[in-house]
């Protein structure tokens, strides 16, 4: 039985439903090994567990097919090695982006990963949504960041990667497959990070632009010699111009910034960060389009004619948009297509992050789903780690 597993078990509630699926169980273990006698017991069982963190993502995704065990990563929350003199930290995939943050910044350091729910987020749920920030332009995403990494495969079996390897799993980079794997492969427990310097001051340039300015001044953003951090823009009404936000970093902060204000052409020049930067308000329906930077100004045009509020980098290629109204689901299935056909013309994609509708195409054509098969038949042959949560019902 589960509670054979010497973990913590309780009965699980309303608050605890995935996607709307409630589990029957939700386990907490306390170590690394505890996790893996929670998926031993599963594997025993065939009981299907989908991992938790601070769960600010849960409904993100399909519902699970069947999810008997939540298996709540809250208790795993220490923060096991900062190497300071290496810019290296290993912690444990319950703990909180922001307490970690904290920490990092007693020592003038940082993750450099800007996540929209610091308060509740923890570092297995950052790597299991990959959610890229604002600054991913320059220091990259978590999959970039991370260096090491420890799961439990499904059968409880322990494995490592990367930063102080133990035990692998041959021919597999562990840290690339996990990042953004939706809990379908296994559990992360353990996850080793790249850090950076805290920047000695930050700038922000702020401007608006209409719609039509923005692809030439974010292409010339991009290729500045100042070296922005990232670039940012909200446009919440389609009417109405974009809010258009540009951080510098670093020596020269100040003079750095006023040669981008100058390249804008407008604007102006400030330490205080945008109160939108960064941030996601509504995730009721959220939506991810990533395209090449020659296809920005198609993006727009195409986002126009939506009516969702956008927020964003064209430095990077990633925008998110977000629906104020309520929409039903022929209506949302029908801007999804629309948008899906002219952001993929463009060489985009279209993803759904988060929809309260079952029924819509989350993903569209992936070209590499039969790939992903493989790799899902691989870790969990028995399809009991988030059956059915991502791409092609994986």
């Amino acid at each position: 039985m589960l509670a054979d597993s010497g973990v913590t078990v309780r009965q699980a509630d309303a608050d605890d439903a995935v996607s709307g699926v409630r589990p029957r169980w939700v386990a907490l273990p306390e170590t690394v090994e505890e996790v893996a006698a929670v998926l031993r017991a599963c594997a025993e069982q065939d009981l299907a567990v989908v991992p938790a963190g601070g769960g600010t993502k849960l409904h993100w995704g399909l519902p699970p097919e069947r999810c008997d065990v939540l298996l709540d990563m809250c208790c795993l929350n220490e923060i096991l090695e900062h190497a300071a003199g290496d810019l290296v930290v290993r912690t444990q995939a319950g703990v909180t982006m922001d307490a970690l943050a904290a920490v990092l910044a007693d020592k003038g350091q940082e993750l450099a990963l800007d996540v929209p729910f610091a308060e509740g987020t923890t570092v297995g749920g950052t790597l299991a949504a990959a959610l890229p920030g604002p600054r991913s332009f320059r220091y990259g995403t978590a999959r970039d960041l991370l260096i090491g990494i420890t799961v439990v495969l499904p059968d409880g079996t322990i494995a490592k990667s990367g930063g102080k390897v133990v035990k692998n799993v041959a021919g597999y980079d562990l840290g690339k497959l996990f990042t953004g794997s939706y809990g379908t492969l296994g559990v992360i427990a353990e996850a080793t990070f790249r850090l950076h310097p805290l920047p000695v001051a930050r700038r922000w340039i702020t401007a608006e632009l209409d719609r039509a300015e923005l692809p030439p001044i974010a292409a010339a953003l991009a290729a500045s010699q100042a070296e922005p951090s990232a670039v940012d823009v909200d446009w919440p009404d389609r009417g109405g111009p974009l809010s258009l936000a540009v951080l510098v970093e670093g020596a020269a902060a100040e003079a750095r910034a006023e040669t981008l204000r100058a390249l804008i052409g407008k604007g102006t020049v400030s330490d205080a960060r945008p109160s939108w930067w960064g941030l996601i308000l509504r995730d009721e329906v959220l939506i991810e389009v990533r395209f090449p930077a020659t296809g920005t100004e198609a993006v727009l045009d195409a986002v126009a004619e939506t009516g969702l509020s956008l927020r964003g980098s064209p430095v990077s290629g990633r925008v998110l948009l977000e629906s104020w109204d309520a929409r039903g689901e022929p209506e949302l299935a029908a801007t999804v297509s629309g948008l899906r056909e002219r952001v993929e013309a463009a060489g985009g994609r279209v993803n759904v992050l988060a929809a309260p509708y079952d029924g819509l195409d989350r993903w569209g054509q992936v070209s590499a789903l039969p790939l992903m098969r493989r790799v899902k038949e691989r870790f969990d042959p028995g399809r009991r780690m988030s059956p059915g949560r991502f791409v092609g019902g994986i």
